[in-house]
């Protein structure tokens, strides 16, 4: 045995850091794109689907922040479940949210591209799509604190140009001329599971990311790192779903008597009627700049640690390979560059599918979520009997119930394109074990 150290995750992060970061992964202004679609599956209530989106994702938060007080290591879902139930079913969390990870910068990529594109058609997709890609690339290379100090000021620029939009939106609104605020858009008259498998499910999507969080575990530094991650990941859901249900409650009720031609420009063309150009301008480039700088740094940072957790795990092919760091900035250097790669195919195949993409990358999240909600109550509950029924059984159970709806509500290929993922996971698992001899443990890496 030499003396040389195990190379490791450098630990520089903050609570503070981890809410910019969360903040950032789930984009303060993340409605603009998808405003048409929730506005018109929630039947003109979309700051209530996004209500009933916080709360369900609530309980996938507060089984996330025990977990991570218990086993403070980089990997999110996989490592929560491969150490609170069992390495297989860590396994299939890991490969369920990479299917999220992977395809998430990609999703920025494209909807980045899109929306650029409208305002400069001159230029095709795919140079957009480059551009960003090497730009998240080199940042993620160089270092987890860049990526935190670009973090802050993305996160500044999203809060002014969504200030922007409340300021003209609320004049127009209050004003002599305007309705004013209503109760109409939060109305919960009518509202049931085939509403809430649609509407809520179509808000849900927005609030993924807060789980990225927990892929920095092993970077947080002081002496309660054990619990500042799960303490981001609350701060982090309730300030985004306070944000998101503000700002669609003030667009439907500018909305109202309105008709939209195209869902992916709804948000753009309500800005355009209530400011004019400029503001329609301000929200298109502010959002595009949001997805394909801000968060898909945070996105391609998340999945290049959940890459490097696995390949330290031995559960991947090139194990040793994807859980390489950078000698000098102590980042998952191989796992970056492959994700970079990966994101350049799938933009390609997806880059007029959007909202296919988008669907899928739903579907493995909410998977991961479910086997993470069956790790917790495991845990807890059989192996450590910690007697805490109430946040380790009826949380859990609850979370697990409410994932199932917003599955119900997946569109059919997500659910095909999801099923084959896992089928593909399962026959690399078989060869792992039979073909390699490879079995699946639980590292003895800590944090």
């Amino acid at each position: 045995m030499s003396g040389t150290p195990t190379p490791r995750l450098r630990r520089a992060l903050t609570l503070r850091d981890l809410v910019v970061y969360g903040m950032v992964m789930m984009v303060p202004i993340a409605p603009f794109s998808v405003f048409g679609y929730v506005h018109e599956a929630s039947q003109g209530r979309a700051p209530l689907a996004y209500m009933v989106g916080l709360v369900a994702m609530l309980f996938s938060a507060l089984s996330y922040s025990a977990m991570a007080e218990a086993f403070p290591v980089a990997g999110s879902a996989f490592s929560y479940v491969q150490r609170g139930l069992h390495p297989v079913a860590g396994f299939f969390a890991g490969w369920l949210l990479l299917l999220d990870y992977i395809l998430v910068p990609a999703l920025l990529y494209v909807v980045c591209a899109n929306s650029l594109v409208a305002l400069f058609p001159v230029v095709p997709k795919a140079v957009w799509v480059a551009m960003f890609i090497i730009g998240a690339t080199a940042g993620n290379l160089r270092g987890v604190e860049l990526t935190a100090r670009a973090n802050h000021a993305f996160l500044a620029a999203q809060v002014v140009v969504l200030g922007l939009f409340l300021a003209v939106g609320l004049r127009a609104l209050l004003g002599t001329a305007g309705g004013g605020l209503t109760l109409a858009p939060i109305n919960p008259q009518g509202v049931n599971l085939q509403w809430v498998a649609g509407a809520a499910a179509l808000a849900a999507l927005s609030f993924l990311g807060f789980d990225g969080i927990a892929t920095l575990a092993e970077e947080t530094r002081g002496g309660s790192h054990r619990r500042i991650v799960g303490q981001a990941m609350l701060i982090v859901l309730f300030a985004m779903g306070a944000i998101f249900m503000v700002q669609t409650w003030v667009a439907t009720d500018l909305a109202h008597g309105m008709t939209f031609k195209n869902p992916d420009t709804a948000f753009y063309d309500l800005a355009r009627h209530v400011g004019g150009p400029a503001l329609f301008v301000a929200t298109a480039l502010g959002n595009a700049l949001a997805a394909g700088l801000a968060n898909a740094l945070a996105a391609q940072s998340a999945v290049s640690r959940v890459l490097y957790a696995m390949g330290r795990e031995r559960a991947l092919p090139g194990s040793g390979w994807l859980s390489t760091l950078h000698p000098v900035h102590q980042t998952p250097r191989n796992s970056t560059l492959l994700v970079a790669l990966l994101s350049v195919g799938v933009s390609a195949f997806f880059i007029d599918r959007a909202n296919d993409l988008a669907a899928i990358v739903t579907f493995g999240a909410l998977c991961a979520f479910g086997l993470l909600h069956v790790a917790c109550a495991w845990h807890f509950l059989v192996r450590q009997r910690s007697g805490q029924w109430l946040r380790h059984g009826v949380v859990p159970l609850v979370g697990l119930v409410v994932l199932v709806g917003l599955l119900d509500g997946q569109d059919r290929l997500a659910l095909k394109v999801g099923g084959g993922w896992l089928l593909l996971g399962a026959a690399w698992l078989l060869v792992a074990r039979f073909g390699l001899g490879r079995r699946l443990a639980v590292s003895t890496e800590s944090a």
